[in-house]
């Protein structure tokens, strides 16, 4: 058995498959664990900042909800509130189209461009230093494996 298995005091074999799945678990978990202790100083969310950056990317024209939902990275049953919640931070502004009213559309303010001003370089920081002891080759392989594995399950 594995390091894993001693991880999680595993004492009966796990097939091959499942040891991956819970690898992947682990590791997505301890990875994310700093990333969000990263945000919490800037009083966001994982869910809120992938908002915001796929808002700044969307600009200047912003994004219906659905759109925004569509590119998340981690899905959120409630996006609209999501959005209630950037809004009420100042973050983000929302505004009806004129031709048709049932169109509401999103748009990152200049607050919410700031803070991820303040927050891209210490976010590619932070992921450099929990892949650092990886070397290139190796990334390029594990992101292409990672990918792979998605692609049976997302199709």
């Amino acid at each position: 058995m594995g390091r894993l298995a001693d991880e999680i005091k595993q004492t009966k074999p796990l097939s091959m498959e499942s040891e991956i799945y819970l690898n992947l678990i682990r590791t997505c978990f301890a990875l994310l664990q700093q990333e969000s202790a990263l945000l919490k100083a800037f009083g966001l969310s994982g869910a809120q900042y992938n908002a915001l950056r796929i808002l700044r990317g969307a600009e200047p024209e912003g994004l219906k909800c659905a759109d925004i939902s569509e590119r998340l990275v981690t899905k959120d049953p409630d996006v609209t509130r999501l959005l209630d919640r950037l809004e009420s931070s100042g973050l983000i502004a929302r505004r009806r189209n004129d031709r048709d009213r049932r169109v509401i559309r999103a748009r990152i303010t200049g607050a919410g461009l700031g803070i991820l001003a303040d927050l891209d370089e210490p976010i590619e920081s932070l992921h450099r230093r929990q892949l650092a002891h990886m070397s290139p080759a190796t990334l390029r392989a594990l992101n292409a494996l990672l990918e792979e594995a998605r692609r049976t399950v997302t199709g």
